[in-house]
């Protein structure tokens, strides 16, 4: 276990006190809770970063970032749900999203590569959208606020949809030649 692996565990950590927190919903929780996400969404970075950086990109970080950063984008939606913020068909678009990505990452021959897909500017976008409406979702808002949050989680439902059609594509000739979205 190195560092970058250790920050991709801490986002677990966070889990628990995020969903204690909304369990719980006071002004008080709520900031608190979206201070816990903000910062565990900000070691999905950190921990990307340093492993490249420190040349500590493992086979057990490959696996462990994807499957911590679902797991930290989807447990709050799941709370959201319960607390009638989302509507849960919104939620399992996302989910059903997540992981078929996740399955056709992982299925042989799929994707064609030789190596892991990687992330493109889509997926990059994807990830953006559901932190901040998650973010939005979770704060404390005055109410004139909270067709902001509404539109921000849509816009990131799309974007979910958009950059898993995009990710399942084939790449064309010229994002071959260039590399674009696509690790070989």
């Amino acid at each position: 276990m190195n560092l970058p692996n250790w920050i991709t565990l801490s986002r677990l950590i966070a889990l628990p006190i995020l969903l204690y927190c909304l369990a719980v919903p006071t002004v008080e929780t709520r900031i608190f809770s979206t201070m816990v996400f903000l910062v565990a969404a900000a070691t999905d970075w950190l921990d990307g970063y340093l492993a490249r950086k420190l040349n500590q990109v493992t086979e057990l970080g490959k696996f462990l970032d994807p499957l911590v950063d679902k797991l930290l984008v989807l447990s709050p939606l799941l709370a959201l749900i319960q607390l009638g913020q989302v509507p849960a068909w919104g939620v399992f678009l996302i989910l059903v999203r997540e992981l078929s990505i996740a399955g056709w990452r992982v299925t042989p021959g799929l994707t064609g590569a030789t190596a892991v897909v990687g992330a493109n500017a889509w997926g990059k976008l994807k990830t953006i959208s559901q932190i901040a409406a998650i973010a939005l979702l979770i704060a404390p808002l005055p109410e004139n606020w909270a067709i902001v949050a509404q539109v921000t989680f849509w816009f990131s439902v799309a974007m979910t949809l958009i950059s898993g059609v995009i990710y399942v594509l084939p790449p064309t000739t010229k994002q071959k030649e260039a590399g674009n979205g696509r690790v070989f």
